[in-house]
């Protein structure tokens, strides 16, 4: 990390430092002291969440969202498709100061064209409707989850509106229009603990809002080693969970 900080900061290449995200948690000093230094570092942190499953809470990153978001100038990309992804290190590369791509480890389908346009800060619809009721906020494998449930509320007459953000830091502030045009329910769910992601990310964007609730699903404990499918369930931000909690908010 101290090697490629130094190398971006002298412009002698674009630095990519790439490992398991958990491991950015032993380098926060040394990207505390590259963001003064105004470094253009790119991180790519994989394996992110419970959803890699077996190999155990001791490589999931759970805190990794939080602690790039706290570091000043940084930009956080949550790519949820392998065309997303392309364009997030394609973007990074070409951006001013520490940039970090949080990845997961299951394979996860293809959303997007291959030229489908990205751009920091521009969220994306991936299901909406004309009378929407709730909004579903999630990245990467929740992001698929969401859309499960969208299709599974549909079955039963409620339509559900999902958002791509691509950028956690910064959110689309389109966001907000979102939340009111879904009469102010909002569900968001992250393969993370509750502080510091995705859902507090939106609830800071949403905080100043009149008549918004948001309803955060996210891993509230320290987890264990078993198939993703398993855990996703156990620590509910699966699909079921997202169903159970989007009909919750609707009766609230």
């Amino acid at each position: 990390m101290g090697v490629a900080i130094g190398a971006a900061c002298r412009d002698r290449t674009v630095a990519f430092a790439s490992t398991f995200a958990a491991f950015f948690t032993r380098a926060f000093d040394q990207l505390r002291m590259g963001a003064i230094s105004q470094t253009n570092l790119n991180c790519c942190g994989s394996h992110a969440g419970i959803s890699i499953g077996e190999d155990g809470p001791s490589q999931m990153a759970l805190e990794d969202l939080a602690l790039f978001r706290s570091i000043p100038g940084c930009t956080v990309f949550y790519p949820s498709d392998a065309v997303s992804m392309e364009y997030a290190v394609q973007i990074a590369a070409n951006t001013k100061g520490i940039c970090f791509i949080r990845s997961s480890r299951p394979n996860t389908p293809v959303l997007y064209k291959n030229d489908e346009p990205f751009k920091v800060g521009q969220a994306k619809v991936v299901v909406s409707h004309t009378d929407d009721k709730v909004l579903l906020i999630g990245c990467g494998v929740t992001l698929h989850e969401a859309v499960k449930a969208a299709e599974e509320l549909g079955k039963t007459g409620i339509h559900a509106r999902v958002i791509d953000p691509f950028t956690i830091k910064p959110l689309d502030r389109a966001v907000i229009e979102h939340a009111k045009a879904c009469g102010g329910r909002v569900v968001t769910v992250e393969d993370h603990y509750p502080e510091g992601g995705i859902g507090d990310a939106v609830c800071s964007l949403l905080a100043e809002e009149k008549g918004v609730v948001v309803k955060k699903l996210a891993v509230k404990s320290i987890p264990r080693s078993g198939p993703a499918s398993v855990l996703l369930e156990k620590f509910e931000i699966d699909a079921k969970a997202i169903v159970k909690a989007a009909t919750q908010i609707l009766s609230m």
